[in-house]
């Protein structure tokens, strides 16, 4: 017997032993058949209740919608994913066999304490938010239970780090007061009473903006990538990425990159179209023999490419061209070349790794493109129905629904995936499964946000950073350097607190004008910005894309975080190069034809040198000479300056030259030992 890839008809086909394999790598359970169809029921209900809530919201509020959310997804968090190490004489009533690895009495326990302090605020919720500034004991008493539990589920899902992360915000908040009142950092100081009630009954806590997005935009994608799987939709996107690229080692690491495309160039999501995508394509990678965590870092900087891409990129690109009062063809304009710059660098990237891990080819169609494109061709026009919509000023959500239902019907044109009643219960099951771990780390992400906002860290962090430039040089050149680079730790910093959108507003209204102030433009300041706001999703310590990627693989999550900043670190330096230089400007589509044109293949080259540098490889495994080489190589090339740019190419070419040397040494050394 054999299964599609995430069991809903996926690219390759799986024997149950490997099907069980692939389940032992992930870190959520393998529960009993009787219990995980009752998780399952529970999370189809949860799949369509988010998408009534797109036509028929709560009159209750926003609030109100995202605390029966939480009620909804976090004691089946606590149940479907593992927690602490309890011997069995504390906790007997713990099934775990070779079949099944139920939760125990202590997941009970927690996953229905869970559920209480949910719904606590239900009781009477308006009074429950009007007592905000003067919590009762037992308001307080729920969100600290509260609060524990989601740093235990987060810490089931993601690991300690963003927990971590989150107790040192509470720390500060609660002892920032105490600092000395000359430091930019001091503030008033709370006590714990004001900040569990900013954690729960405020906007900017648990039921924020973090889990706002997951409740309300990540979750109809995971259940639209769900249905688009079972329905055959992922199958068809490998397969044609298989066909169109042949059969080579290579192939598996291009269709990633391709379908990501595919997948995620109309979601606006990295993490949700890393989750859809990684669901299919995990074990194709793992068959031709990719580790899990490089495996997870492409997943990742796949998922996170739809977002820096046209034709969406995401809400942010919506506020840029309200900010400029340009059109949204502007900002696709902005976007073009460095998206090719992001690609051709998981492309050179993809092309290493081959090489250095000796993946093999994952055939898994042997059907020519252009025979998929006439049979399945029309999997393609739900995503044309999510930009159509958009186009005519649909709001995603709901264009994502109409993507929903039309690609339930178009299911029924391939009888081997219908969405009858039991695909179509298993698809939207797992949509709201997908999004367990990402809501987990969402809310807990609403202690930083708070955080962030009762004290007002954001705002001095980017102060503090600028000032701090300022005050180490009188050089222009010099301080707008320092600027720049501060201004992209600053992003990176608040990217770990609030969701691009958010980050990008922030940083938007406090770093821009200080970099117009040096002489940078408008478009380049905000699409420096904005492209470092995506990039948090990628950047240690959080990075959810990679935290989902992760999980997904059975990888560690550093590493598979490093190793998704290796694959997009092109698109981390080349924004350097809109501010910094005066040729930046030709990146994003300004000025002349022949300015962009040289720019790019300059650009282009530099991109190379930097995938030298992360993957150690040009003809054969570089020496730490060629790395070193390549390292300024790529850094004057991205300055966009003649001399710079000559320079930059001949540390380039001595790196390559020496390395054809090495390999020609090597060569004859294999032939002189056959010889002998």
């Amino acid at each position: 017997m054999t299964v599609g890839v995430g069991t809903g008809g996926g690219a390759a086909a799986l024997s149950e032993s490997e099907l069980a394999e692939y389940e032992q790598e992930k870190p959520a359970r393998r529960l009993h058949p009787a219990l995980d169809q009752v998780i399952s029921a529970w999370c189809a209900v949860v799949s369509i209740g988010v998408l009534l809530q797109v036509f028929f919201p709560l009159s209750a509020g926003t609030q109100f919608y995202l605390v029966i959310f939480l009620a909804a997804v976090l004691p089946i968090t606590l149940l479907c994913y593992r927690g602490w190490h309890v011997p069995p004489f504390l906790n007997p009533f713990k099934a775990r066999t070779r079949e099944s690895d139920n939760p125990g009495i202590v997941d009970w326990v927690l996953a229905a304490v869970a559920l209480a302090v949910c719904l606590y605020p239900l009781l009477d919720f308006d009074s429950y938010l009007e007592r905000r500034q003067t919590p009762t004991t037992l308001d307080v008493l729920a969100g600290a239970v509260l609060l524990v539990l989601l740093l235990e589920a987060c810490r089931r899902t993601t690991g300690w780090v963003l927990p971590a992360f989150s107790l040192l915000f509470i720390a500060y908040a609660y002892y920032g007061g105490y600092l000395p009142y000359t430091w930019s950092l001091a503030h008033q100081g709370f006590n714990f009473d004001a900040i569990i009630a900013q954690f729960t009954m405020g906007t900017a806590g648990f039921y924020g903006t973090p889990l706002g997005v997951a409740a309300s935009y990540i979750v109809l994608f995971t259940i639209y990538g769900a249905v688009l799987d079972y329905s055959g939709a992922g199958k068809f996107f490998i397969d044609l990425s298989f066909a169109a690229f042949k059969r080579s080692r290579t192939a598996p690491g291009r269709t990633v990159t391709l379908a990501g495309f595919l997948l995620g160039s109309v979601s606006g999501s990295g993490t949700a179209t890393a989750v859809s995508l990684g669901t299919v394509s995990w074990p194709i990678l793992r068959r031709a023999g990719y580790p899990p965590e490089p495996a997870g870092g492409m997943l990742a900087a796949a998922g996170i490419g739809a977002i820096l891409s046209p034709p969406t990129l995401g809400a942010a690109a919506f506020i840029i061209a309200e900010f400029l009062q340009v059109s949204y063809l502007t900002v696709l304009g902005y976007a073009t070349i460095p998206t090719i710059l992001y690609y051709l660098g998981i492309l050179l990237a993809i092309e290493i790794d081959a090489r250095k891990h000796g993946t093999t080819n994952a055939e898994t169609s042997t059907r020519s493109a252009r025979h998929l494109l006439l049979r399945f061709s029309y999997h393609f026009l739900s995503l044309f129905v999510i930009i159509g919509f958009m186009a005519v000023d649909v709001p995603p959500f709901k264009a994502v629904v109409y993507a929903v239902i039309i690609q339930f019907g178009l299911s029924f044109l391939d009888r081997e995936h219908r969405l009858t009643a039991g695909p179509l219960f298993k698809a939207l099951a797992q949509g709201t499964r997908s999004v367990l771990p990402v809501a987990a780390t969402c809310a807990t992400a609403g202690v930083i946000v708070a955080v962030t906002t009762q004290t007002g860290l954001g705002l001095n962090l980017a102060e503090i950073i600028v000032d701090a430039a300022k005050g180490l040089t009188d050089n222009p050149t010099v301080v707008l350097i320092l600027t720049v680079v501060l201004s992209a730790f600053a992003v990176l910093i608040l990217g770990l607190a609030v969701p691009v959108t958010a980050s990008f507003i922030i940083a938007a209204v406090i770093i821009a004008p200080a970099l117009v102030q040096l002489g940078v433009t408008q478009p380049e300041a905000y699409m420096f910005i904005f492209y470092y706001a995506v990039l948090s999703e990628v950047s240690p310590p959080t990075a959810l894309a990679a935290v989902a990627t992760s999980a997904i693989t059975g990888g560690k999550t550093m590493a598979t975080m490093w190793q998704a900043w290796k694959y997009t670190l092109p698109a981390f330096l080349v924004p350097f190069a809109f501010v910094l230089t005066d040729n930046g400007a030709h990146l994003l589509g300004q000025g002349s034809w022949i300015g962009m044109a040289w720019t790019l293949g300059v650009s282009m080259l530099a991109v190379a040198a930097l995938a030298v540098v992360t993957g150690g490889w040009i003809a054969i495994a570089t020496g730490w000479v060629e790395r070193l080489l390549c390292v300024p190589a790529a850094l004057l090339l991205l300055y966009l300056a003649p001399v710079t740019i000559a320079v930059g190419i001949g540390l380039l070419f001595v790196a390559v030259v020496i390395n054809l040397l090495r390999r020609q040494r090597l060569i004859g050394a294999t032939e002189g030992s056959a010889t002998s």
